[in-house]
């Protein structure tokens, strides 16, 4: 899987947007980097979970994706599937700091 430069993009509870430049490999890695970096800035209210969308930007051929955090916690929660979205889901949980198992 190649890796890219991505732009990731998210609004506070407050409709500010904040964005960080991150190295994914993966959409959903490129989403947890980015909303783990951007809740790791002192200036970021809390980020509204369910319909909040969160924008990533590939830098290569610059081409925009936005994921809605409801579908991405699905995803997350989500038990079986191939070896590599099983593998996928464990890095993407322990970039967010959760169990790798629930």
């Amino acid at each position: 899987m190649p890796v890219r430069s991505c732009r990731v993009t998210i609004r506070d509870l407050d409709g500010v947007a904040h964005t960080a430049e991150v190295t994914a490999g993966t959409l959903y890695e490129a989403v947890a980097l980015g909303i783990a970096t951007i809740r790791s800035d002192e200036w970021v209210a809390d980020i509204a979970q369910g319909f909040n969308a969160v924008t990533v930007s590939v830098a290569n051929v610059r081409i925009e994706h936005e994921v809605k955090l409801g579908e991405f916690t699905k995803w997350l929660d989500k038990t079986g599937g191939s070896p590599r979205e099983l593998s996928d889901r464990k890095r993407i949980r322990a970039i967010l700091g959760m169990p790798s198992v629930r």
